[in-house]
């Protein structure tokens, strides 16, 4: 089993329970829409401890860090799961167009615009919270922590763009 390390010198994470990980996060709606919303709410807070327990494994946080940052952590995750919401909903729209062969120009250039955005709202997330953690962690651990956000994210991509075809006018291949 390959294993992906986040760091070179702290805790690594089998491939297969991160990318589990990350599909489950950004294409929840996909994923779960033959599930009960028990079953969908049990599996989003098992996925999101895994996430947590990743990063606390790798930021090194005192007691008094660790006290601080959890809240914004947490309000992070909240916010981006929104985000994530956003990407659910539109890679399900482009499985929608893809599987009944209607990709039209319009609705490409919709896809595409949607995109944009979902990935600059990310942008606009991540600088919203910057000031927030690096008032309750140094700037070394600031650091870190969105480092390790960034190649959370970064897998995520590389998971979802494994998965999705490439598309032409009227039908996909």
């Amino acid at each position: 089993m390959k294993i992906i390390s986040l760091t070179t010198n702290k805790i690594s994470l089998s491939s297969s329970i991160l990318v589990f990980v990350l599909i489950a996060l950004t294409t929840a709606s996909t994923v779960f829409a033959e599930s009960t919303d028990e079953n969908m709410k049990i599996l989003q807070e098992k996925i999101a401890a895994d996430k947590k327990l990743l990063v606390a494994e790798n930021m090194d946080l005192t007691d008094a860090d660790a006290k601080n940052f959890w809240p914004i952590y947490d309000n992070y995750q909240k916010d981006l799961q929104k985000i994530n919401d956003r990407l659910a909903k539109l890679l399900n729209e482009y499985a929608i167009v893809y599987n009944t062969n209607t990709v039209t120009n319009e609705k490409a250039r919709q896809l595409l615009d949607e995109a944009i955005k979902v990935e600059l709202a990310e942008i606009q997330l991540k600088q919203s919270y910057i000031p927030k953690i690096a008032k309750v962690l140094s700037g070394v651990k600031t650091v870190r922590y969105i480092q390790i956000e960034n190649k959370i994210r970064a897998l995520t991509r590389y998971e979802i763009s494994e998965m999705i075809p490439l598309v032409v006018e009227g039908k996909a291949y």
